[in-house]
């Protein structure tokens, strides 16, 4: 295992479990799987950009964090895995549905049990569409790394700043502002702001036509001159 570093000082994304996990689930759980399982399924459901409620074992098995927990070859990963869905399910934490060759995975509450129940009924499909085609852990760093990563040092203030901007922009417009920002090397977030500001009020372009020479020499004499720095 490697080295543990600590936590983030404020998580993108608290991840929720129902108290009841914790006063009649946790205390009578002996197996680690069976709870790596169960904490793995509710980070997935919770991380993913649709509410649909169930997860299908392909999905898991596609997930690095998951072979990291179960087995990096991929049999013994999905027959570790199965091994713990099953206490899950004998415990009656989880239930499991199949449609067309494919597992469906629901937390035992209302929902999971009409969603199941209307699964063998006919009366709802899921919607293929919905299907992560794209790991979940492999869609887009959240806001604390990429702003580590590009622009510099996370203070507590900052990333207050960054979590308010969060619920009032697009995680991609955050993104392609960054990257704006760094193409013009700007590397600050009062210059991200304007740019996100900018396009809230103003409407977004998909694309940047213009070259990184050609648009800081605009931003410098424009509206985002006061954020550059010379």
């Amino acid at each position: 295992m490697a080295e543990f570093t600590g936590f983030s000082s404020k998580a993108k994304t608290n991840i929720q479990l129902p108290p009841e996990f914790f006063t009649e689930v946790l205390p009578g759980m002996v197996d680690l799987d069976e709870l790596k399982m169960i904490l793995l399924v509710f980070w997935y459901l919770q991380n993913r950009d649709e509410n649909t409620g169930y997860v299908t074992l392909d999905e898991l098995l596609e997930e690095q964090i998951v072979t990291k927990s179960f087995g990096l070859d991929r049999e013994l990963c999905e027959a570790n895995l199965n091994t713990a869905i099953e206490k899950a399910i004998s415990d009656k934490v989880l239930l499991r549905g199949k449609k067309d060759g494919r597992d469906y995975l629901f937390f035992n509450s209302p929902r999971g049990v009409a969603l199941l129940k209307g699964l063998g009924s006919g009366e709802w499909q899921p919607d293929s569409s919905s299907l992560a085609g794209t790991p979940i852990s492999e869609i887009r760093p959240n806001i604390f790394t990429l702003y580590e990563q590009n622009i510099g040092l996370l203070t507590p203030l900052m990333a207050d700043t960054l979590m308010d901007a969060e619920k009032i922009y697009p995680a991609e417009w955050i993104e392609e502002a960054v990257k704006i920002a760094v193409g013009r090397n700007a590397r600050n977030w009062r210059f991200i702001e304007a740019i996100l500001r900018t396009w809230k009020e103003k409407g977004r372009n998909e694309k940047d036509q213009r070259t990184a020479a050609e648009g800081r020499k605009r931003d410098s004499e424009g509206e985002f001159g006061d954020f550059i720095r010379h």
